[in-house]
């Protein structure tokens, strides 16, 4: 058996420990070029995040402020309530009243009415239907101040003897298996609201309530009938 002897090591050259040596030096510059680039973005998306946090918080800002803006207008605003008062001077009618309980005047531009005989409020028409297909303005400029009422209506027993065209409708609604109701539309313009928030409505709705020999008029009717803008 012959031994061969291990060959010598190869002598590490310079050329070749410069070689190792930049080698060394790239990996390390590489990894500090990564740890700075993690760094740096881990710093970004806290920077995206607190910017992302200032952005809702400024639109929650506006939205509120946009809210107290149109909470402060709607508390200036005219505002026109439907109220029913018996007549002094004729027994059993009565007449239905728009009065301005906001804050600043109020113009009426346009009225509605029509009247409605069913069984009871369910069996009105799901819209309402009115008289005239094209709204009456006042001939004269009707402006409310604050607590300023105008008449929109007036009914009386006379106006709901009239409805009935046969003896039969007349006992039904003696014997209330039907009902008289009233109702209309007053809309009105905000005199100093902007242009776009200038226009109004307050729909009423009143059941008149004949009885043999005394007579009433309340309020009543479904939701719709009852809208305020």
């Amino acid at each position: 058996m012959v031994n061969v002897p291990n060959p010598p090591p190869s002598p590490w050259l310079w050329r070749d420990q410069v070689t190792w040596g930049a080698n060394l030096v790239l990996v390390i510059l590489g990894y500090v070029g990564v740890m700075l680039a993690l760094s740096t973005l881990k710093k970004v998306e806290r920077q995206t995040r607190v910017a992302e946090a200032m952005v809702e918080a400024a639109a929650n800002s506006a939205q509120a402020a946009l809210l107290h803006a149109q909470a402060v207008v709607d508390s200036e605003r005219p505002w026109l309530v439907i109220t029913v008062e018996p007549s002094i001077n004729n027994k059993n009618a009565f007449t239905v009243l728009a009065t301005n309980r906001g804050r600043t005047p109020a113009r009426i531009i346009s009225t509605l009415e029509g009247v409605k005989i069913a069984p009871d409020e369910a069996q009105l028409p799901e819209t309402p239907e009115y008289d005239e297909v094209v709204s009456s303005a006042p001939l004269v400029p009707i402006i409310l101040l604050t607590g300023e009422s105008t008449t929109l209506k007036s009914f009386s027993r006379d106006d709901a003897s009239a409805l009935p065209k046969t003896q039969e409708e007349v006992r039904r609604l003696e014997t209330w298996d039907d009902k008289i109701f009233i109702h209309g539309k007053v809309t009105y313009r905000d005199l100093i609201a902007p242009p776009d928030q200038q226009i109004h409505t307050t729909d009423w709705c009143c059941w008149y309530i004949h009885g043999r020999q005394k007579s009433g008029l309340v309020i009543a009717g479904p939701p719709k009938y009852n809208l305020h803008t």
